[in-house]
């Protein structure tokens, strides 16, 4: 037994098709059964009607007032003014014969509304299906005619997007609600397709306070979540009340065992879209547990003025936030000078140390904290008692910085839409667990199953495989898709296409992922993130997709390089031009190549790993062309589609090259 997982299953070995598979663990603090979710619950409705019961009066949800067009510091609806806000807009939803079952789109950034529209569909055992902000018109018309969405609650400059879906939309949807204004000639467009049109304030008034709330059960579906996946047409995972609940009270027991649960005292800042499920969660468990909800003001050039002004006790991230916090934050210690550059250092390598034998965060240097870190603590607003990360690895040497300098508890996680979100936790100030994603939560059971094709052998004495997942916060299948959910849901066990690696204390580190496996010519397998991950921490590139096909015998990149670093490069040789030029320029591509290559023998890749030729693209992956999720992650189809002819120019390139 490890130190934080029990066995509950023997290992499997392989037979016919089907692959071995290791035991069966769950987290120590589940180790004689799962959590279930007590009686008496039957939505998430139940966590915010209790809270309002307890703290009607404390605050709910704050935005920052704008005055003369200047942000000034947060204004906030209380619980009961939530609770009056969402009971009103319940009964106006029904009032437009919206039932129990029918689904509701919410469509836009994080926001007071955007809480208060998912509530109301709570109230009203109504299923609600979050559009994605970034996820473009064709997937939000796909989403509405697919989940039969038959109202929607839209951010006030979305509503454009909406209407020029409506030709092709209209058989379902009937009623779109601004979470502001709307105008006249937006109300006649939609009143040519049949649809009626509100402001906020409009829809408010058409409901009452008094009307009976439907009943509701914990079986019921609610929410259906698209994921953007990084190929085909957006996936909708069914997600019931019970699994909803019993994550957030499984974040809540975590949080009672291992550090200090949410109170009514504690602040969360909500930047990361409410349209993903790690957020969906987190505002949820802090609905749970009576704390506020600070949104930023959806606009990137204000999220750290949003963060100071507010002062948030729990923040939230993903590890492209946190990465360049880290380097804004190197950046400003490299150009204090060596005096301070030498204290720093002193002070990180006295209190990692101290972390390392096992200290608690609070104890490993409290002196040094206020000496050294305050400073970065202040970044954060200086309340911050609690950092989580999700949706991606964070890279170690980033997780090691946060943990030493920020002067609070940092646990990262994995999860999927599939999984509710978190299905693993680094439980908080156990130092061991960095570089992991830490245990099962308490309601799943996890074990790892062979890709023999990769070389994984989940019986081996470092056991590795496919991460599988069984419990009481798996996802009902995909919407109108059962052959995608027969694929993944197997007996029971739902197959992440993660791989993963078991420590020796019960954590899992997250090593690969099945699909993004390709070989070379002369057969070599390449699992092209974990060379991504390596050419990625060179401080040139700001994001890299590295392609190779069992045509070619070696690989090549399309390279977004960081402008700075290029043009001071280009200075200093004496290039002329602009950014735009330079990424053309023979001799800058060669330097970037050359600093790849040399980051690479770094981290200790393999010949074959190095990558032969680059192009470089003055303008970063986005979502309008399609190349990234809204996740960030690479869609390797699009980008290969997108750069086709570059790509078939580096392999002429370097094969003239050779000769």
């Amino acid at each position: 037994m490890s130190l934080y997982t029990v066995k509950v299953e023997d290992s499997r070995a392989a037979a016919g098709d089907v692959p071995s598979a290791g035991p069966v663990y769950r987290c120590i603090y589940a180790k004689d059964g799962l959590m279930e979710l007590p009686p008496g619950y039957d939505s998430p409705w139940d966590f915010f009607s209790e809270s309002v019961k307890r703290n009607p009066k404390n605050p709910a949800l704050g935005r920052r007032q704008i005055i003369d067009g200047k942000a000034g510091g947060y204004s906030w609806l209380s619980y009961q003014d939530a609770y009056d806000s969402a009971i009103r807009i319940a009964s106006a939803i029904r009032s437009r014969s919206v039932n129990p079952g029918d689904r509701c789109g919410i469509y836009g950034p994080n926001c007071p509304e955007w809480i208060i529209s998912m509530e109301a569909c709570n109230s009203n055992g109504i299923t609600y299906v979050p559009l994605y902000d970034t996820l473009g018109a064709n997937a939000v018309e796909f989403i509405i005619n697919h989940a039969e969405i038959s109202l929607v609650f839209v951010q006030d400059n979305k509503i454009p997007a909406i209407l020029s879906c409506l030709p092709n939309c209209s058989s379902n949807l009937k009623t779109i609600v601004s979470f502001g204004n709307i105008s006249e000639s937006q109300k006649k467009e939609a009143m040519e397709h049949g649809v009626d049109c509100f402001s906020w304030e409009e829809f408010a008034s058409m409901g009452n306070l008094e009307d009976e709330l439907p009943a509701k059960h914990k079986n019921d579906i609610c929410t259906i979540m698209y994921t953007s996946g990084t190929t085909g047409e957006p996936k909708g995972v069914i997600l019931s009340n019970a699994a909803f609940m019993s994550e957030v009270l499984s974040m809540h027991q975590l949080l009672v065992e291992t550090d200090k649960p949410g109170t009514e005292e504690d602040t969360y800042f909500s930047f990361l879209p409410l349209a993903h499920i790690f957020d969906q969660i987190i505002e949820t468990y802090c609905i749970y547990s009576g704390a506020s909800i600070g949104f930023w003001q959806a606009d990137i050039r204000y999220l750290i003025e949003d963060l100071l002004v507010l002062k948030p006790t729990i923040f939230c991230g993903v590890p492209r936030v946190y990465d360049r916090i880290y380097t804004g934050i190197m950046a400003k210690i490299l150009a204090g000078g060596t005096i301070k550059k030498a204290l720093f250092d002193f002070a990180y390598n006295y209190k990692l140390r101290n972390l390392e034998k096992g200290i608690q965060q609070d104890k490993s240097a409290p002196l040094l904290d206020k000496l050294v870190f305050d400073k970065i603590k202040q970044g954060f607003g200086g309340r911050v008692r609690l950092m989580l990360s999700g949706a991606a690895p964070l890279p170690k040497h980033v997780e090691e910085f946060l943990r030493v300098t920020c002067c609070t508890v940092l646990s990262q996680g994995y999860g999927l839409t599939e999984s509710c979100g978190g299905c693993f936790t680094s439980i908080a100030n156990v130092y061991s667990m960095i570089g992991t994603v830490g245990v099962p939560m308490t309601t799943i059971e996890a074990r790892l199953e062979s890709v023999p094709e990769m070389g994984y052998d989940a019986l081996s004495s470092v056991p590795r495989g496919e991460i599988c997942l069984r419990g009481n916060t798996l996802f009902s299948g995909y919407h109108k898709r059962e052959d995608l959910t027969k694929d993944v849901l197997v007996n029971g066990w739902f197959h992440t296409g993660d791989i993963g690696e078991w420590q020796a204390d019960g954590a899992m580190k997250i090593i690969d992922r099945k699909k993004n496996i390709f070989k070379l010519s002369q057969g070599e397998y390449v699992a092209v993130e974990n060379i991504e991950s390596a050419y990625s921490r060179c401080p040139l590139v700001t994001a890299i997709w590295v392609y190779g096909n069992s045509f070619e015998s070696f690989l090549v990149a399309v390279v977004v390089p960081d402008r700075m670093a290029i043009e001071e490069w280009a200075a200093k040789n004496n290039e002329s031009g602009d950014y735009i030029s330079f990424c053309d320029n023979p001799n800058v591509r060669k330097y970037v190549l050359d600093e790849l290559n040399s980051e690479a023998k770094n981290n200790k890749l393999r010949g074959f790993e190095m990558l032969k030729a680059v192009h470089l693209e003055p303008v970063p992956f986005d979502f309008e062309r399609d190349l990234i999720t809204p996740t960030f992650k690479l869609k390797r189809q699009q980008l290969l589609k997108y750069y086709k002819d570059c790509i078939d120019k580096l392999y002429a390139e370097a094969k003239a090259s050779k000769k």
